[in-house]
């Protein structure tokens, strides 16, 4: 697993990451398993400035930045394209600074003498043994926010800096800061349209050298990021085109194809074994990840994507995903809150009307169920769910028939223990009694989330891509100026129901980027029926996963009951709360996981390796 880590300290540390080069410049910051042209630093006498991973900006970028790391201008160093790790040194004072979406997320962890950071929190736990953080990790399962419990890291006394926030280090010990604000100055739509379409195409181009390339042709959002790529080089597409799906991903991308120069399109066909839940009778298939990830659960499909990509290219190169496409360029129906607690009834009422008329409802159902987080806060809600934990389990409905919420209430919170509630109860409490920071609007907080649940899950993926193929996983959508500009748009123009992705089509609308039937597709494809198709056929596995040999059962997450009813409803085709499912054998996997292997994550000061 790639990872970064330094210490600030009097004393010089006894120990580095195993196998590490030390960042030039920074004498005790360290990259391990990060190839050296991802790793790049320039400095003077008193100021240094290094990126780890993949950045936009080029040796001359960086030196006059320099000038912003002496006058602390953070935010400023964060406007390069790509995703990457920051480091920035200047006198005294050193700050860490991930991505919004923590793709490079940082821990910390402080003793007497200092301070080391990391962008795993496994390895600052090995440090010591630290164990697994039980609440945090039943707050990861039972809410899916990673900013509820903000620096609450999967460990115990393994800090975690939010979304948004930085490391500040200094002689004074460390502390985070926010350098990015809780919500953005609005900005309307067919203004910002230019703004978003010149974001992509830097998040692209930085990212093309002279590496093989390819990209998933899918959906709207990978099929963007295909045609950008394909004007500056050829294009290796891959279409996942399991029969069992009843799409129309491979129309739409054979017609791409044919339409874009540049390019070469291959189906990749599925198989009995390209379901959610397939090999995971054996997780030493699966790559050791920092954190638990969705892509456990769907690695046979990504594998078999992955395996045509190397077939039909020369070497390893990068490989372009949508992944959080949604989330930035669209919204979900939550918005309505806003409006009613911004009393724009008339806008609210014809937003409802349109959202209701596409899912066959009534305006008054949708209303129903936006009204009641209109009439609370994110702290609110917090106190309302902690309460709600204290309480008897709930009767199983589908998420999207409950009222929406600020932070909802996952299933999977009702297969926990009555003790394990209770903890999380009192941790959210204590969250809620100290919330500061809090957006004002629902649309503002919940998108947050779900980057930081996507850029989590992608880190995952990449390492997938890496272990197995080499191959260099690129997601643009999740680069820190990309979700800058599509955010500034406002949820209910992005979000409005009567275009798919308005943002993106007027984005690229009379550009010879798309073909104009890309732009004006208005399905979606889904994997519902291969997920049902995996549940069925690994319903032994997973209920000796989550048996009494589970993990989570030993910490009170899961009990036995409730998740034998689930399988037993997937088994015979009923709706089930697949989400909920997916987050707990990941999680489930991770701790086997981290149980089973010794990680060589640090070695002494004369290289002796101490494993974890």
């Amino acid at each position: 697993m790639r990872w970064s880590a330094g210490w600030y300290g009097g004393a010089q540390p006894g120990r580095r990451p195993a196998g590490s080069r030390t960042v030039p410049g920074l004498e005790t910051t360290w990259t391990s398993h990060w190839p050296q042209a991802r790793v790049r630093s320039v400095h003077d006498d008193r100021t240094t400035l290094a990126v780890v991973g993949q950045c936009g900006a080029d040796d001359d970028h960086l030196r006059d930045a320099l000038p912003l790391v002496r006058a602390e201008r953070w935010r400023a160093l964060t406007r390069w394209p790509g995703s990457h790790l920051l480091i920035a040194h200047s006198g005294r004072t050193t700050a860490v600074i991930g991505d919004l979406a923590g793709q490079h997320p940082v821990y910390y962890r402080t003793d007497a003498t200092g301070t080391w950071w990391a962008t795993a929190a496994s390895a600052l736990a090995a440090l010591d043994g630290a164990p697994v953080d039980a609440t945090a990790l039943a707050a990861h399962l039972a809410l899916g926010q990673p900013d509820v419990l903000a620096a609450r890291s999967l460990f115990r006394d393994v800090h975690r800096v939010p979304g948004g926030h930085l490391l500040l280090l200094g002689p004074d010990g460390a502390r985070v800061e926010r350098y990015e604000p809780v919500s953005y100055r609005p900005v309307p739509l067919r203004e910002q349209a230019a703004v978003v379409r010149a974001a992509l195409a830097e998040a692209v181009a930085a990212r093309l050298d002279d590496r093989p390339v390819s990209a998933d042709l899918a959906g709207l959002d990978s099929t963007t990021l295909a045609c950008l790529a394909a004007q500056q080089t050829p294009v290796t597409a891959v279409t996942f085109a399991d029969e069992r799906l009843r799409d129309d991903d491979l129309v739409f991308a054979a017609l791409t194809a044919a339409a874009v120069p540049g390019i070469t399109h291959h189906p990749v066909p599925g198989t009995p074994d390209t379901v959610y839940y397939a090999g995971l009778d054996d997780l030493s298939a699966l790559p050791v990840t920092d954190a638990p990830n969705a892509y456990t659960v769907t690695a046979s499909i990504k594998r078999a994507v992955l395996d045509t990509v190397a077939a039909n290219t020369p070497s390893a190169g990068v490989h372009f995903t949508g992944a959080a496409g949604d989330a930035v360029l669209s919204s979900s129906s939550a918005y309505l809150s806003d409006l009613l607690r911004e009393r724009q009834h008339r806008r609210a009422w014809r937003h409802a009307f349109g959202h209701a008329r596409l899912r066959h409802t009534s305006v008054f159902t949708v209303l129903a169920r936006t009204r009641p987080a209109s009439r609370t806060d994110l702290a609110g809600t917090w106190w309302q769910t902690a309460a709600e934990l204290r309480r008897p389990v709930r009767e199983w409905i589908p998420q999207a028939q409950r009222p929406a919420a600020w932070t909802p209430l996952l299933a999977s919170a009702d297969w926990m223990t009555q003790g394990a509630r209770l903890m999380l109860s009192a941790a959210l409490d204590e969250a809620a009694g100290a919330l500061t920071e809090a957006p004002a609007r629902l649309a503002d907080w919940t998108v947050r989330q779900d980057l930081a649940r996507v850029g989590a899950d992608t880190a995952g993926w990449q390492a997938l891509a890496l272990a197995g193929h080499g191959i260099e996983l690129a997601a643009p959508f999740l680069d820190n100026e990309v979700i800058r500009a599509c955010l500034a748009v406002p949820a209910d123009e992005r979000g409005a129901p009567g275009s798919y992705k308005p943002l993106l089509a007027s984005a690229f609308a009379r550009s010879d980027v798309l073909p104009p039937f890309v732009l004006n597709r208005t399905t979606k494809g889904g994997f519902n029926a291969l997920a049902y198709a995996g549940l069925r056929q690994a319903a032994p596995v997973l209920r000796d996963l989550l048996g009494p040999s589970s993990q989570l059962a030993a910490l009170g997450l899961v009990t036995q009951e409730p998740i034998a009813a689930t399988l037993a409803r997937a088994a015979a085709g009923q709706s089930t709360a697949q989400g909920a499912l997916h987050l707990v054998v990941a999680a489930e996997v991770w701790l086997r996981q981290h149980t089973a292997t010794t990680t060589p994550w640090w070695e002494e000061a004369n290289t002796h390796v101490a494993s974890a």
